[in-house]
């Protein structure tokens, strides 16, 4: 399908990208990790993972498919290991759930100035091209987050004391990832937004601000380096961005509608459209929608990737005729609200769950647009 920046979705089912990784996959990430499988034999797996689950995804009629991000153990971490500068380090936030469990992870740091050495995404979508007739989608983590998980010390102060400086440096890496895409006939690119949506929470600004920062200068900030990164975008390219509140085991990073970042967000990115999680009472209500420009369109994600329920499709339905309030129909499409696993541990569902969910909004599409 030859898709056009116009706004509109270019798929009116669509998916964040990552899917549950297999047991099989999951053992050779470790036996590699452990030196007792070799980089050939590893990549074989890899391959043979990604064939099953590109035919799962147009088995359940999708047009558009990804490799489940089945060549990273985070939606993040090759990004951070394939980018000159970058390491990992503790993050200073914590995953929680609603029932006050907490776990700690881990963020990308700046140890010396960035750049890129190589492709980072280049190999996953050319081996997805060479399988299918779908769509391939690439996703990458949004420049945010190589900042926000650390905003106290996200950097050797000796390296980059002014983060202008560090988005300006780390927008060359995107552009030049993009660029290459392009040229291997890429059309589609989603960058993950997790910053902005944690700083749709009060709690979160609220720490941020006892910090001694300003929630209000780092929306601009990141807004401008989502712009720095799609800069000299190729005019067949479509960019999406996805805001996610964090996913990890079912646990979730942040709550709250997008009423406070949504007018510069919106109004301000120079992207397509926006792939918004809409799953729980958490992410507020379609009232901010009426903010988006008419030349952008949105990505319902109304379908929950942590948990194994099922949404009626009459529920879907109801909840798109909501949105419609505020959007026209046409500038609208569906979703899970996020990846099924955007970590190697993946959410608490099975592949049958993800199957059906993925499966459900095919169908959803099919009789809400016609």
């Amino acid at each position: 399908m030859q898709i056009t920046p116009n706004g509109r979705p270019p798929f009116r089912a669509d998916h964040i990208g990552s899917l549950l990784r297999p047991r099989k996959l999951r053992d050779a990430f470790r036996a590699h990790a452990e030196g007792k499988l070799d980089e050939r034999a590893f990549r074989a797996a890899q391959d043979e993972a990604i064939r099953d689950v590109v035919k799962l995804q147009e088995d359940c009629g999708l047009q558009v498919v990804t490799d489940g991000e089945f060549r990273r153990i985070s939606y993040w971490e090759k990004f951070v290991r394939l980018t000159q500068g970058l390491t990992v380090k503790e993050a200073q936030f914590k995953f929680h759930d609603d029932h006050g469990h907490e776990s700690d992870f881990t963020a990308p740091y700046a140890e010396a100035q960035v750049g890129r050495g190589e492709p980072i995404t280049l190999d996953e979508f050319e081996f997805v091209k060479g399988l299918t007739r779908a769509t391939p989608k690439v996703t990458m983590p949004a420049p945010s987050t190589m900042h926000l998980y650390r905003y106290r010390d996200y950097a050797d102060p000796q390296v980059y004391r002014d983060p202008r400086q560090f988005f300006s440096d780390l927008g060359k890496v995107y552009r030049a990832e993009i660029a290459d895409l392009a040229k291997a006939g890429c059309r589609y690119v989603q960058l993950d937004e997790v910053a902005l949506a944690m700083l749709c929470d009060p709690a979160a600004r609220a720490k941020v601000k006892a910090d001694g920062h300003d929630p209000e200068h780092l929306v601009d900030l990141y807004v401008d380096a989502i712009n720095e990164a799609v800069k000299d975008l190729p005019p067949q390219v479509v960019v999406g961005v996805h805001m996610c509140r964090g996913n990890y085991k079912g646990m979730y990073l942040s709550e709250g509608g997008y009423d406070s970042v949504a007018e510069k967000l919106f109004g301000r990115a120079r992207v397509n459209h926006f792939l918004l999680e809409f799953d729980t009472p958490r992410a507020g209500d379609f009232a901010p929608l009426a903010m988006l420009p008419k030349s952008k369109g949105v990505v319902l994600g109304l379908v929950s990737s942590k948990t194994p329920q099922l949404e009626p499709l009459d529920l879907l339905r109801k909840r798109i005729e909501e949105a419609t309030k505020h959007i026209d129909l046409s500038r609208l499409a569906i979703s899970p609200q996020c990846g099924f696993a955007s970590t190697m541990g993946g959410n608490p569902v099975t592949e049958a769950d993800e199957r059906a969910k993925l499966r459900l909004c095919v169908e959803a599409s099919k009789k809400i647009w016609v």
